[in-house]
């Protein structure tokens, strides 16, 4: 089992989100100062909720493991993890554990951090490819999806692992026979590494949140 999907929040209404969340999620939401990073936190938390609803998941228990990554306590065979940028927040729920990340398509992005971070082979793809950005985002999203699915996050080095972009997306030398996958969405690039082959990101409004 595995869905992924994903949601605009910039007309979130926060009086009427904030009204939805727990205690703790208030006190996230309090923590930031301005409206889009309250919008990003509110919304995150509606879009985890609508989906561990449909799989019929009443009163999860979220804790964060070492690194960060966030988990259900009191659920061992549901997994989640989340991401966002600039008005877009995503979230991908399964059975097995999985990673995603969402990135905005930032046409003034260095690409040196890819010759810096990224394995040789992968800076070169960039470069070579007719739209050198949307590339690097391609990557950017996998390897992070990537660095999601372990639960290390940042812990782990962008250039310990390898995405080779073959028609089947593939991590060189994986022993778990990932599957990734990735969805150009307006103007974001999201990727996903999990252990299904996700065809379809579901777009939800705002309104089928509340």
């Amino acid at each position: 089992m595995i869905k992924l999907a994903y949601t605009n929040v910039e007309n979130l209404d926060l009086k009427r989100g904030y009204e939805l969340v727990s205690t703790n999620r208030k006190n996230k939401i309090d923590f930031y100062r301005f409206d889009k990073d309250k919008k990003l936190s509110c919304g995150v938390y509606l879009l985890v909720m609508k989906l561990l609803n449909e799989e019929n998941i009443t009163d999860p228990i979220i804790k964060t493991e070492k690194y960060g990554k966030a988990y259900i306590s009191n659920y061992d065979n549901i997994h989640f993890n989340v991401s966002h940028s600039r008005n877009m927040i995503c979230c991908a729920i399964s059975d097995k554990p999985v990673g995603t990340d969402i990135e905005f398509n930032d046409p003034t992005i260095d690409l040196n951090i890819a010759k810096h971070y990224f394995f040789n082979s992968e800076y070169e793809n960039i470069m070579n490819s007719p739209k050198p950005i949307d590339e690097f985002f391609n990557y950017w999203v996998l390897k992070e999806s990537y660095m999601k699915y372990t639960g290390l996050g940042f812990h782990l080095d962008l250039d310990s692992f390898e995405i080779l972009m073959d028609e089947d997306i593939k991590l060189k030398n994986d022993k778990d026979n990932l599957k990734f996958n990735l969805f150009s969405i307006e103007e974001y690039k999201l990727g996903i590494a999990s252990h299904y082959n996700v065809n379809h990101a579901y777009n939800y409004s705002i309104n089928e949140l509340y």
